[in-house]
């Protein structure tokens, strides 16, 4: 007797959407922001570049996406894990190891890709201040929370947050390139957090150098 040759099941829309959103993520971390493109995503799935096209017309638009997406996931993590340290000082501590550690250098790359690609496109260029903006926020609450227990004293939490996230940023564009020492840098932002909060020398140092 014979058989009918099996088929692959159909994806259904929302299926499609979450798979192109999932592969846009995937070349924006190996391969940066600049390599998503409507061809690269449908040879991946398997698919022709229309099929992703009626999907996401706007490669410009998916960019923009896809790194709000990784920028946003990124804060969320991290939220949840400094929420569960019982002090501020202990997570501002676990912040500056965590940004400035290799374990996010993936992400970092991205957010690297974003401040230049962002050049040419509009959209990409609003995303990324919309994450930074978040960013702001995250660190500003971190800041006044720990005033408000009487850890540290802090004159300007707004001004504060813009210069740690600035250095950081700083460091962690060095780092890209492997320019300096890691390790020196991250003591770097940590002198600094602490002169400005008013917390003794060493208080930011990790517990297990």
């Amino acid at each position: 007797m014979s058989t009918l040759p099996s088929r692959t099941k159909r994806r259904t829309g929302v299926e499609r959407a979450a798979e192109i959103a999932r592969t846009a993520r995937e070349i924006a971390r190996y391969d940066g922001l600049d390599a998503i493109t409507l061809r690269s995503i449908a040879a991946r799935i398997g698919v022709t570049p229309a099929l992703v096209s009626h999907y996401e017309p706007s490669t410009e638009a998916l960019v923009a996406k896809t790194f709000g997406s990784i920028a946003g996931a990124e804060l969320a993590e991290i939220t949840r894990e400094l929420s569960a340290l019982p002090s501020s000082v202990e997570a501002l501590r676990a912040l500056i190891d965590t940004l400035l550690g290799p374990d996010r250098s993936a992400v970092t790359t991205v957010w690297l890709d974003a401040w230049s690609v962002g050049r040419r496109n509009i959209a990409l260029a609003r995303e990324v201040g919309v994450q930074m903006d978040a960013w702001q926020v995250f660190l500003v609450a971190l800041l006044n929370r720990g005033s408000a227990r009487g850890e540290f004293a802090v004159a300007d939490s707004g001004a504060l947050a813009w210069q740690l996230l600035a250095i950081i940023d700083g460091i962690n564009a060095h780092a890209v390139v492997r320019y300096g020492d890691a390790r020196g840098q991250r003591d770097l932002v940590r002198t600094v957090a602490e002169h400005e909060l008013g917390l003794p020398a060493g208080a930011l140092a990790p517990a297990f150098a």
